[in-house]
C-alpha cells in the first residue's frame, strides 16, 4: 500500500489528518488509490436546463387513433383537449436524440420485487424496478438533469410548472398545473398535495416509501398551506433553501389521488393505520395515477401489466399526448433473471447493477446479432456497511444490541473494521478486470462534487486492525478467536453483531459474506439476517439492525439530491443514526461537525462554498468512518435496439434511477420495429377497483 510520507502527497491533502492519527498504524492513512481507467464508459451529450420542456397550449392535440374511435367517438371518453391541462408540460424535440415518435409497442421489465400494493404515501412498495417511477409524477423532477452541466443545475418543473420566492427568501409560492387530471379523470389540485403532507408526510403513524420523506427533509418547522385550487405556499425557516427543491422530487414528494386515499385515512374513517396501509392491495387494479401507465392487471407471481393513461397531461411539440408507448410489463422474477432477459432480448430494459453479470453481458453485447445495446456509465454504484450509531431506542435493542451500539459509537473500533477489511479482493470477488475499485467510504468518486484528496482511507492492515480492537478494549479472552466483551458486559460473551442484507441481491450476498470471512480474521462473528424486500425495508426503517450493508442512494451520488440523508440533520434523515422514541437524537461531536456541514450547504447561494463544504463533509466522513465503504464500480444500460430516444450516456443512478432519466413517455419504437407483445391492445384502464382495462 501507499505510504503517506513517501507518496509526495501529503501536502496535497488539503484537509490532512492528525499526527498522532498518523502514528498510530504500520500501513498508515492516506488518500484512495486512483481507480482503473475504464474506456467501456459511456460520454453525456451536455445541454442547457431550459432545452428539455416548458408548459404551453398548443394549437391542436392527438392521440392514438384506436382512443379516438373505441373512447371518443362512443361517448367513453371526452376529447384529447379536454382530457389535457391549460397549458400541458410539452418536450422539446431539440432535446428528444430522435425527434418526435409514433405510437404503439410494449416496453417489456423484468424485476425481482413483488407488490404490497399501491399505497404508496403509506409506505407500500409496488415492487421496485420502475413501477413506482411509471405510476407517480411529483413537484420537480430531476433525473433527466444528468445531461446539464452542474452551474445549470436546478430541478426541473413537474407538477408544480413554476415556483416564486418571495424578498427575503422564506417563503416559496409554487403553482401546480391548471386542469390536469388523475387517470380516472378526477381533477388534480392542491387538495391532493396537502393530504399527502398533513394526513402522510406530518402523520407520524405514516411513513411514505421515499425513505426522505418525512417533515424534516424539507427544513425544521417548514409549513405548506393550500392558497388556492393550484397554488400551494411553502415557508421555511431559512431564507432561500433551494435545496428543498430537489427533495420535492422522486421519491419524497409524489403526491397519492387524495379522493381515493382520504376515505380510507382513520382521520376520516374508522380504519386503523394498519388497515389505510393495505386498503388496496395488489390485486385492486386501475389505481387512479398521474403517471405515464396505470396498473391494470395483476397475476401473483407472474406479471403486472400498465396501459396507458388516457388523462396524461404532457404531449411533444407536434402535440401528441404522451407516451409513445402502450403498455408496460414487469414480469416477476429475479433481479438477476433481469439482466439475463434484457441482454437475450426477451425483455426491453434493465439497469446492469450486478457486477457477476458485466462480463457475459459484455460478450453478447459485442455480437452483431446482440438484441441491446449496453452501454457504461461512470463509477456511481458503491456499497458501504453502515453500523447502528443510535445508544437511543432505536429500535428497541435488547442488552446485546445496546452494547453492538456503544461499539458501534467507538472510533477505535470502526477503524479496526475498516483496516481490517482487503477492499481489492471484495472487489475482485465480485468481477474481475477494472470494473471494482477501492471506496472507503463517504461520496462516490462518480459525482462532481468527489475530491481524493479530502478522502481519508485506512489501507488493509490486520495486525493494526487488531491493534485498533484491543484499543477499544476488546480481547479473546477465552481462546476462540473471537474477542470477548469485557467482564462487566453481557458477561464477557463472544462479540456476535448481526447483519442486515438484501436477500433478493446477488451482489449484496456475496459482499455480505465477504465481511463475514473478513471480519472472522479480526476476531468479530458476524451472523448475517437476509431479508427480501419489504422485510428488510421494515427492518431498516425501523432501526432493527446492528449493521447494514446498503447500496449507496442518491446523496452519495449527486450529493444535491436528498442532501439531508448524509447526516442526521433530524430525527430521521440518517440512514443508519435516527431518533428513539423521545424523538431527540445522541449525536457524536464528529456526526455535529457533519450536521453543521450539511446544512450550510443545503442553505449556501454560493457554488464555491458548497465545493469546499463537501471536500470538509468527506474529510470528516472518512476519517472519523461514519460509514465504511466496501466497493464502487459502474453500471450498465442495457436497452433494446428497437427503442427510440434514448439519451447517449445515461447514468443506470445519479438523481433516480434510469427508468426515469431515459424519460420513458418520450421512448418509441418505429412502426417497422414494433413487436407483437400488447397483452391488451387497444384497450384503456377501468374505474379504480374494477378488475383489468376495458376496450
Amino acid at each position: 500500500m501507499m505510504n503517506f510520507r513517501n507518496a509526495g502527497i501529503l501536502a496535497g491533502l488539503a484537509l490532512s489528518v492528525s499526527a498522532a492519527a498518523l502514528n498510530a498504524y504500520a500501513s498508515e492513512p492516506t488518500i484512495p488509490p486512483a481507480p482503473a481507467d475504464f474506456p467501456a464508459e459511456g460520454k453525456i451529450n451536455y445541454v442547457a436546463r431550459d432545452s428539455i420542456l416548458e408548459f404551453k397550449a398548443l394549437p391542436e392535440y392527438h392521440e392514438p387513433d384506436w382512443v379516438t374511435k373505441n373512447f371518443v367517438a362512443t361517448g367513453k371518453l371526452p376529447p384529447v383537449k379536454d382530457r389535457l391541462p391549460k397549458e400541458p408540460l410539452v418536450f422539446k424535440t431539440g432535446n428528444m436524440p430522435d425527434g418526435i415518435g409514433v405510437y404503439g409497442d410494449t416496453m417489456r421489465h423484468v424485476i425481482g420485487g413483488r407488490p404490497e400494493g399501491w399505497n404508496y404515501g403509506a409506505g407500500q412498495t409496488q415492487g421496485w424496478g420502475g413501477i413506482d417511477i411509471g405510476l407517480s409524477e411529483c413537484l420537480t423532477r430531476t433525473a433527466p438533469l444528468f445531461q446539464v452541466q452542474a452551474s445549470d443545475t436546478e430541478p426541473l418543473p413537474n407538477l408544480a410548472k413554476s415556483w416564486d420566492w418571495s424578498q427575503d427568501g422564506h417563503k416559496l409560492t409554487m403553482h401546480l398545473v391548471e386542469g390536469a387530471k388523475w387517470s380516472d379523470g378526477a381533477p388534480f389540485n392542491a387538495d391532493d398535495i396537502m393530504f399527502y403532507w398533513e394526513d402522510e408526510v406530518i402523520d407520524p403513524n405514516v411513513s411514505p416509501l421515499g425513505g426522505g420523506a418525512s417533515p424534516e427533509a424539507f427544513g425544521v418547522g417548514t409549513t405548506l398551506k393550500k392558497v388556492d385550487d393550484y397554488t400551494v405556499e411553502w415557508t421555511f425557516k431559512e431564507a432561500f433553501p433551494k435545496q428543498y427543491l430537489y427533495t420535492m422530487s422522486y421519491p419524497n414528494f409524489c403526491p397519492g389521488p387524495s379522493h381515493i386515499l382520504k376515505p380510507k385515512h382513520p382521520k376520516y374513517s374508522k380504519n386503523t393505520y394498519d388497515q389505510f396501509k393495505n386498503a388496496f392491495p395488489p390485486e385492486f387494479m386501475n389505481m387512479p395515477v398521474m403517471g405515464a401507465w396505470v396498473p391494470v392487471e395483476y397475476r401473483s407471481d407472474d406479471i403486472i401489466v400498465m396501459r396507458r393513461n388516457p388523462y396524461y397531461w404532457k404531449v411533444d411539440e407536434k402535440g401528441d399526448q404522451l407516451p409513445y408507448l402502450n403498455e408496460l410489463h414487469y414480469k416477476l422474477s429475479t433481479w438477476a433473471d433481469r439482466d439475463v432477459q434484457a441482454v437475450a432480448g426477451s425483455a426491453d430494459f434493465s439497469n446492469l447493477e450486478q457486477p457477476e453479470n458485466f462480463v457475459a453481458s459484455l460478450k453478447r453485447a459485442a455480437e452483431k446479432t446482440a438484441p441491446a445495446r449496453l452501454a457504461f456509465g461512470p463509477r456511481l454504484i458503491g456499497y458501504n456497511l453502515r453500523m447502528n450509531f443510535s445508544a437511543n431506542g432505536w429500535g428497541s435493542p435488547d442488552e446485546r444490541g445496546e452494547a453492538i451500539r456503544e461499539l458501534n459509537r467507538n472510533e477505535d473500533f470502526r477503524k479496526a473494521v475498516t483496516m481490517a477489511l482487503d477492499r481489492k479482493a471484495i472487489g475482485d470477488s465480485l468481477v474481475k478486470g477494472p470494473f471494482t475499485a477501492i471506496y472507503p467510504g463517504g461520496l462516490s468518486s462518480g459525482t462532481s462534487f468527489y475530491d481524493r484528496n479530502s478522502t481519508v482511507y485506512y489501507p488493509f492492515d490486520l495486525e493494526g486492525a487488531k491493534a485498533e480492537l484491543a484499543k477499544a478494549g476488546l480481547k479473546d479472552t477465552d481462546g476462540n478467536g473471537i474477542v470477548n466483551f469485557p467482564a462487566g458486559t453481557l458477561g464477557g460473551k463472544d462479540v456476535e453483531i448481526v447483519m442486515l442484507i438484501n436477500n433478493q441481491y446477488t451482489t449484496d450476498k456475496s459482499l455480505a459474506e465477504g465481511v463475514v470471512g473478513q471480519m472472522e480474521k479480526l476476531g468479530l462473528k458476524i451472523v448475517i439476517n437476509a431479508l427480501d424486500g419489504a422485510k428488510r425495508d421494515d427492518a431498516h426503517y425501523a432501526g432493527r439492525f446492528d449493521w447494514l450493508i446498503q447500496r449507496n442512494t442518491t446523496e452519495l451520488s449527486s450529493v444535491v439530491q436528498n442532501t439531508e440523508q448524509l447526516a442526521p440533520v433530524g430525527p430521521r434523515t440518517s440512514w443508519h443514526h435516527r431518533a428513539g422514541k423521545d424523538d431527540q437524537l445522541d449525536l457524536m461531536p464528529f456526526e455535529k461537525e457533519l450536521v453543521d456541514v450539511v446544512n450550510k450547504f443545503r442553505t449556501s447561494q454560493n457554488n464555491d462554498e458548497r465545493v469546499d463544504l463537501m471536500k470538509q463533509y468527506q474529510k470528516i466522513s472518512t476519517e472519523h468512518v461514519n460509514t465504511v465503504g466496501l466497493t464502487e464500480y459502474p453500471g450498465a444500460l442495457i436497452v433494446n435496439k428497437r427503442f427510440s430516444n434514448v439519451p447517449q450516456g445515461t447514468p443506470i443512478m445519479m438523481f433516480n434511477w434510469a427508468e426515469d432519466s431515459v424519460i420513458r413517455e418520450r421512448l418509441w419504437v418505429a412502426a417497422d420495429k414494433q413487436g407483437k407483445y400488447e397483452l391488451f391492445p387497444e384497450q384503456l384502464p377501468g374505474k379504480p377497483g374494477d378488475k383489468g382495462p376495458i376496450n
